[in-house]
């Protein structure tokens, strides 16, 4: 198995890696979380959040794919389509948006980062991606880093019952990744992407009485910041992941995931006004060293 370092393919990856990071602090002020971690009266709740901005990717999407006659799937295609955004859609973002209220912010990023060693273990297992000590050592350098990041807050990992949610995300997440790479190579990236979140915001219509009576009385902020994740962080980027996903193996590519922490931490910075402390400084750069080390030594080429 091979695969070709293309200017594109590093551009998508560095543009879905913004896009996500930003899309913590979009998800919070889409809740509008008070201090005592709550959903705002004028907010979102977890499920409508994701309904609103799935929605708003369907609709994005649907238009571009009508502008382009993309072709529909075989009838064949449809349960593994639908299995592939129920998880990676549905169950993922409905958890993670459950799991990030009563969470801290740094267990939360540390949990989600177990992503990539989930993807690493199922993309050795199916997919039959092979990676050296080296690439390995890299992924644990990685988690490391990720791990400094969650302890940043000086009150060490504080897990609630909301946790397992953020576990069960990063879980799906994996196999999510795996589901997409066997359907990429029969599947351009736009065709994939409309597909699967087509079919993960289908499920997600259970919250739409709810999103109908919380629409009536969000604050704008709080609607913009959902368009926005559902535009970009959702449309966009994930258009941009099954690009790089159809280019490079799926435990490569995961690794990335390890720098999003190091960009939320920037952009909720900028954005919500929280400074990043030096501990966090600190665990972003062993997170990238450790990117860099699965990059260039990880990879076994002459794995099939």
């Amino acid at each position: 198995m091979s695969w070709k370092r293309e200017p594109r393919t590093w551009l998508a990856i560095a543009g879905l890696l913004v896009l996500w990071g930003s899309a913590f602090a979009g998800i919070r002020a889409g809740m509008r979380l008070t201090a005592a971690g709550a959903v705002g009266a004028d907010g979102y709740g977890p499920g409508e959040l994701a309904l609103l901005r799935f929605g708003t990717a369907s609709v994005v999407l649907a238009l571009y794919a009508l502008a382009k006659r993309m072709r529909l799937p075989k009838g064949s295609e449809l349960p593994h389509i639908a299995l592939a955004g129920f998880l990676g859609i549905s169950v993922y973002h409905v958890a993670l948006n459950f799991g990030e209220v009563t969470v801290q912010a740094g267990a939360a990023s540390l949990l989600i980062s177990a992503a990539p060693v989930f993807t690493a273990l199922l993309s050795v297992a199916v997919l039959k991606e092979r990676l050296t000590g080296l690439g390995w050592l890299g992924i644990l350098l990685a988690f490391a880093g990720v791990a400094l990041i969650a302890l940043s807050g000086g009150q060490g990992l504080q897990f609630t019952p909301g946790a397992l949610l953020i576990l069960l995300a990063a879980t799906v997440a994996a196999v999510y990744s795996i589901l997409s790479k066997q359907l990429l190579r029969r599947h351009s990236a736009l065709e994939f992407t409309c597909y699967s979140i087509w079919a993960g915001t289908l499920p997600l219509l259970f919250f739409l009485p709810g999103l109908i009576r919380q629409g009536k009385v969000a604050a704008p902020p709080a609607t913009f910041a959902v368009i926005y994740l559902g535009i970009f962080p959702a449309a966009i980027a994930y258009l941009l992941w099954n690009h790089a996903l159809a280019r490079m193996p799926a435990s490569l590519l995961s690794s990335f995931l390890y720098l999003s922490p190091v960009l939320a931490s920037f952009i909720a910075w900028v954005w919500l006004g929280e400074v990043p402390a030096l501990l966090t400084l600190v665990g972003g750069g062993i997170a990238i060293l450790g990117v860099v080390l699965v990059q260039t030594k990880g990879y076994a080429r002459e794995s099939r």
